[in-house]
């Protein structure tokens, strides 16, 4: 008897040794190592970011490293580049001022700018002596309760370059924002929104206004009578719940008007809304009580629907009026504005002009089901719309922002008529004069153009063979027509910083697997010189490890994807991992990055706890190719992305021996919330485990512009002439009964973008199908997760460990990997 027992026992460990899998243990330590907090610690500046001078070619930039932030000054005529001061000495003249010691490695000065001699900077420090703030007496008329009334002393200063002298700047008169100020070019004007309507008043006035807003000798000029609530001249309030909404009935609210050139005019944009149905999220956290917020909010194949309407002022003759044109049903209207210099500084007055001169404005209007495009101008000579260019499609039309040239006289329209995006040359008669660019790739945007030398500068992707046809490049072609000149050449994703002559360029580039460069050049594509190369070596200190990129076939067998893997950095080739995608699936984008990123929380971060992750790019789900690629899931918006991460699952486990295909998780966010949930339901035997967070599981509740767009609606005639407009989407709900695997839904309480119905109608169809699923709320939080993204990202690691991993050891309460960062000052 003893001995058949133990022969049963054998044959019971036997059986735990071999008939199942040995749980791994995630690596929490290896993943909290690389948390974003520690991450800046490790990377800092990743790009040159320059701001051009006015008078010259000369641009300043600052660049952060391990050894503190650096300015530099650089002179691309004489190919230099030299510190803009000496940072210790500064400091020690700060020091003398200020009285607080400062020195040149930890110098934080804020609101750098150039002065207009350019030669003289101006900036700001915060010193620890503490005053009485300098609106005390208003904020304390406004709240009796207020008890903060000091604040740290604020300096500024002004620091000539040559002399190195240091000026204390006592009485700073630099204008004070105002957020509801919009400014005519020359100052005159200011127009605005108050209870609804449109009202403007004069420099003066204004002046008054940003001193005290309240002051009561200032004189306002009323224009319009007819606004109200939801058909409102003005904009904000978004994201305001009832009880702010009513504290800020009475504040002035920003107008979006364009003004001309000459100031004496402007037109604008407003949408009427009252019919659009409401929409809710309650703050349950806020206190003392919580709070509702209400807000229009269209969904797709809704009757009610914003109508857009133009409107015109010309303060020259004092008439106000709405302009005609209406085109078709349900449209949408966008009006342009002028490109503002790149040579502007940061701080300084810019204002929003309308593209065109004083007899002519520029505009888009567009049918709702987004098939039909007329580029428009409005002649002011003439008071009525000039249609220019007509663009009709049978699925969604893509378009940009125009560009006039010539003086004007001409307009470079942008089109994937060909089918790719592409440069065409237009005379404001709507003639076509030539196409610009051509050939089997995508013209993503103008970037600058030099009317003097007849050049146009656009970058654009997919040309350069051989390369990732998502890496970006500046090039260059006449308006004449002709051959494009490359100006940015190297396997890398490109990002170019033009100035306003297009005579030099500061090009920022990297790929996912090489650390980002900063190099000048100038407009025939030469290097002038080196700037910066962003330093990783405390990052690979700490064990980084780039990820690799790869390619793959769709699951039609023929078309290339693109992806970028990520492995654990202690990876071990002879061990099987699980396999994490994390997705988005477009069509405005796709979750593959093309360049070193310092964002690793989905991808990097995630690997570390014993996963291979991977992003993958999918049939529909990216603008930056062909328009028959970026179209591919027109009218299938729930699975047109689905079989290609299949194709990617079953190809990488072919290729690698280290990944186990049994054992394949998923995440995204937003739309990838949605994907990967659709995911576990429509191949349920490749897909074990999803996290889901965010996801607009019902796209017939999601917002009508992205839905109906990428979806499609169709516009029906009835007999009376009377058109509606018809939408019908496949939603996950309707496969809950498909679930097998583990499935977390995640979303903000107060998600006013994807409204948390979206998941909670998606658990409601799981109970009912009577599955086991798991699901958190996380209070307060918008569609982001804003302050509990690290949370979030702890429970995610959490649940892929337990059903990825096995390895079903309950976690501590406190999450020991964000606890520990944290200072335990009570």
């Amino acid at each position: 008897m003893k001995y058949r027992l133990l022969g049963i026992g054998m044959m019971l460990l036997s059986f735990g040794a071999f008939g199942q899998e040995t749980a791994s243990k995630g690596n929490y330590e290896l993943a909290a190592k690389f948390s974003p907090d520690k991450v800046k610690k490790m990377v800092f500046s990743t790009q040159v970011d320059p701001h051009w001078l006015k008078k010259s070619d000369r641009f300043w930039y600052s660049y952060e490293t391990q050894d503190g932030k650096f300015y530099y000054i650089v002179d691309p005529a004489k190919k230099s580049k030299t510190p803009l001061f000496d940072r210790d000495q500064l400091a020690m003249e700060i020091t003398k001022v200020v009285k607080d010691p400062f020195d040149g490695q930890h110098l934080d000065l804020t609101g750098l700018k150039f002065l207009d001699d350019e030669n003289t900077i101006k900036f700001k420090v915060k010193s620890s002596e503490e005053v009485l703030k300098k609106d005390w007496d208003k904020i304390k008329e406004k709240n009796k309760n207020a008890k903060d009334s000091l604040e740290n002393k604020v300096f500024t200063f002004h620091y000539d370059l040559t002399t190195r002298e240091l000026t204390e700047i006592e009485d700073d008169k630099e204008d004070k924002r105002l957020a509801w100020a919009n400014i005519a070019p020359d100052s005159s004007k200011v127009v605005f929104a108050k209870h609804h309507n449109l009202y403007w008043m004069d420099k003066e006035n204004f002046l008054k206004a940003v001193e005290d807003e309240k002051d009561s000798t200032i004189v306002e000029h009323q224009l319009t009578e007819d606004g109200e609530e939801y058909y409102d001249y003005g904009i904000g309030g978004r994201g305001e719940d009832n009880v702010d909404r009513e504290k800020n009935k009475d504040k002035r609210k920003r107008a979006m008007v364009m003004w001309s050139p000459d100031a004496k005019q402007f037109v604008g944009s407003r949408s009427d809304s009252r019919k659009v149905k409401d929409l809710w999220v309650i703050h349950n956290s806020k206190n003392p009580r919580p709070t509702l917020e209400t807000y229009k909010y269209a969904m797709p194949g809704e009757k009610e629907q914003p109508q857009q309407e133009l409107f015109y002022y010309s303060f020259t003759s004092e008439e106000f009026q709405k302009l005609n044109v209406d085109t078709f049903k349900d449209q949408n209207i966008g009006l342009w504005s002028a490109s503002r210099p790149n040579n502007t500084r940061d701080d300084e007055f810019r204002p929003v002009t309308w593209l065109g001169d004083d007899e002519q404005f520029f505009f888009s209007i567009t049918s709702r089901d987004l098939k039909k495009v007329d580029i428009a101008r409005w002649n002011l000579k003439d008071n009525r719309k000039e249609i220019i260019v007509e663009e009709r499609s049978n699925t969604y039309i893509d378009i940009n922002k125009p560009e006039l040239v010539n003086n004007g006289t001409d307009i470079i329209h942008w089109s994937e008529r060909d089918g790719w995006g592409h440069l065409y040359l237009y005379g404001m008669d709507g003639s076509l004069k030539r196409q610009l660019t051509s050939g089997p790739f995508h013209v993503e945007k103008v970037e600058r153009i030099n009317e003097k030398n007849k050049r146009v500068y656009f970058v654009a992707n997919g040309k350069e063979k051989g390369e990732d046809p998502y890496y970006e490049h500046l090039y260059s072609v006449s308006l004449d027509g002709g051959a494009m000149t490359l100006l940015n050449k190297g396997d890398f994703n490109h990002s170019a910083n033009v100035n306003d002559n297009a005579t030099y360029f500061v090009n920022n580039y990297s790929r996912v697997d090489a650390a980002p460069v900063a190099e000048l050049m100038d407009a025939n594509g030469k290097k002038v010189m080196d700037l910066e190369t962003t330093d990783l070596s405390r990052l690979f200190a700490a064990g980084y490890k780039f990820p690799q990129p790869f390619t793959f076939k769709a699951d039609d067998g023929i078309t290339d994807l693109y992806g970028v893997m990520y492995l654990p950095y202690d990876f071990d080739s002879t061990k099987s991992y699980p396999l994490i995608q994390y997705v988005y699936p477009g069509p405005q984008t796709e979750a593959v990055n093309k360049t070193f990123s310092k964002s690793m929380d989905r991808v990097d971060r995630l690997a570390q706890l014993g996963f291979v992750v991977v992003t993958i790019g999918n049939r529909g789900g990216h603008p930056g190719r062909s328009k028959w690629y970026h179209n591919y899931g027109y009218g299938n918006l729930r699975d047109y992305g689905l079989a290609d991460k299949k194709a990617a699952v079953e190809q990488l486990a072919d290729r690698h021996s280290f990944i186990d295909r049994s054992k394949v998780g998923i995440h995204g966010h937003s739309g990838g919330g949605f994907m990967s949930t659709a995911a576990m339901l429509v191949y349920p035997d490749v897909f074990k485990v999803a996290v889901s967070s965010a996801g607009n599981h019902e796209n017939n509740i999601y917002n009508r512009w992205w839905s109906e767009k990428h979806h499609g609606v169709k516009e029906v005639e009835n007999g009376d002439g009377e058109s509606k407009f018809i939408y019908d989407v496949e939603k996950n709900p309707d496969l809950a009964k498909n679930l097998k695997g583990h499935l977390l839904l995640v979303t903000g309480d107060v998600d006013n973008n994807v409204h948390p119905a979206n998941t909670i109608r998606m658990a409601n169809a799981l109970i009912k199908a009577n599955k086991r699923f798991d699901f958190i709320t996380l209070p307060g939080q918008r569609h982001g997760f804003g302050d509990m993204t690290e949370y979030f990202f702890w429970r995610m690691g959490d649940y892929f460990v337990q059903h990825l991993l096995g390895d079903n050891t309950p976690p501590p309460v406190d999450m020991v990997e964000v606890q520990r960062e944290k200072a335990l000052t009570k």
